[in-house]
């Protein structure tokens, strides 16, 4: 957990010194030892993965001179001040001018041990979300808007570069809240049609009645209420592109006519007699099986066919839950500026029942949660029973799973390559494979 961070400890004795790095080793800790203040404070930056423990009393610089420096350096690097046994009143300034813990001598080593880590664990939190912020910051285009490290995102950038600059109509398919719309947006706004408009219409949204209207347009005395002409979401897209969002919601009558223009890409305004030429990309997204649809008889198999040629899926979030942290913390700053109000920091907890949690809304909920998060200062409710009452083992076996899910999928079901991305032994590898019932074949 704590791979490539480090204690560093500050003692003057010698003999001591040994010893409390000894003890810190023994719990698998990195450590490095110091001798003054004087000697510590160069490996001290903002970039530091490490955290600092020291005496308080020491040669030339004091450890509270120490912890003020390091502090003016980077306040987020925890110090851990030890005080002698009854110094109450430097353990107290200690805390008032920022450091992390204090602990007394003589110490047991399995407290002074626990100290060290949760200021490791906290160290470690602050550097991946610093470094998060960073790859927010610095993305640009594409990457900036589609969000994640994982593969199936860096597929899904790469089909939808791929796709935008054709004319080829899209379907795109995903669960709620996987960001249909986002990715339909993509399209256009890299697409040669991007100065002109893009349209979204809900076609779950709209009164039977009007569907027709909405998406062709009608001219006046059409039906009772048509007192002027009115131009369509089609012609008003003209040039761009029209997103048609849950396109199995759609009667079968309006169905047979987005069937006529998508093949012939004219259409007629109810109440005329005149075709009109459209210029135009459709997508159409849905989160339905529209070939189980076409089967059952309650969606045209013409139009399922015309309709799936370039095809986009949207992998739920509980596929690439490695992408959950780094959406999270776009989230909170956008929520943090747009309710002006500070991005309070996540706790390992948090990060925890982030990994955990199933969203099933998805990114949409990611969202939600993060607004709550910043606007109840750093709290937040998953509403789920993993996120909120799951022990850590259970958390940890979830999260676990889904990475070697993950490296199954990335590597198409090969276990040596699963081995080695992971760093795991075979027959620790297979010890897992039985403890998560994952069987490998189901990703070749």
């Amino acid at each position: 957990m704590y791979d490539g961070f480090k204690v560093l400890f500050v003692e003057d004795d010698p003999p001591v010194r040994t010893s409390v790095m000894q003890t810190l080793q023994l719990a698998s800790l990195d450590v490095e030892g110091f001798g003054s203040a004087e000697d510590v404070l160069p490996q001290i930056n903002a970039e530091l993965q490490a955290i600092v423990v020291t005496d308080v009393r020491l040669p030339g610089l004091d450890g509270l001179s120490l912890l003020q420096r390091v502090i003016a350096i980077d306040p987020h690097i925890p110090v851990v001040v030890v005080t002698a046994h009854g110094d109450v009143e430097m353990a107290v300034r200690a805390m008032r001018e920022g450091a992390y813990d204090f602990i007394e001598k003589p110490f047991s080593p399995e407290r002074f041990v626990e100290i060290v880590q949760r200021a490791l664990e906290k160290r470690v939190l602050r550097v991946a979300v610093d470094a998060l912020r960073s790859q927010l910051q610095t993305r640009i285009g594409i990457d900036a808007v589609l969000l994640g490290n994982s593969a199936v995102m860096q597929e899904l950038r790469q089909k939808v570069t791929r796709l935008a600059d054709t004319s080829a109509d899209v379907m795109i398919l995903g669960e709620t809240g996987t960001g249909k719309e986002l990715v339909a947006r993509c399209l256009h706004e890299h697409s040669r049609r991007r100065d002109r408009n893009f349209v979204a219409i809900n076609c779950g949204g709209l009164p039977e009645n009007l569907i027709e209207s909405e998406l062709f347009g009608h001219e006046p005395g059409a039906f009772t209420s048509a007192n002027k002409r009115r131009i369509g979401k089609f012609e008003h897209a003209n040039g761009g592109t029209l997103l048609l969002d849950e396109i199995e919601s759609t009667p079968p009558v309006v169905q047979i006519k987005l069937l006529r223009i998508l093949q012939e890409r004219k259409l007629e305004r109810l109440g005329s007699n005149v075709e009109t030429p459209v210029n135009l990309r459709v997508v159409a997204a849905t989160k339905s099986d529209l070939r189980e649809l076409s089967d059952q008889g309650k969606f045209r198999a013409d139009l399922y066919y015309r309709l799936n040629v370039a095809v986009i899926k949207l992998p739920p979030l509980r596929d690439r839950r490695e992408d959950v942290p780094l959406l999270f913390q776009h989230f909170v700053m956008k929520a943090s500026s747009r309710y002006a109000l500070p991005a309070p920091e996540l706790s390992s907890d948090q990060l925890r029942q982030l990994m955990a949690h199933d969203w099933p809304g998805n990114v949409r909920e990611v969202r939600n949660a993060a607004d709550r998060y910043v606007l109840d200062h750093g709290s937040f409710e998953l509403g789920s029973e993993i996120g909120r009452a799951a022990s850590l083992s259970q958390q940890v076996d979830i999260v676990e799973k889904a990475l070697i899910e993950h490296a199954l999928r990335q590597h198409h079901g090969r276990v040596q390559k699963v081995m080695e991305s992971l760093s795991i032994a075979k027959k620790t590898l297979y010890d897992k494979f039985h403890k998560h019932d994952i069987d490998p074949d189901r990703f070749r």
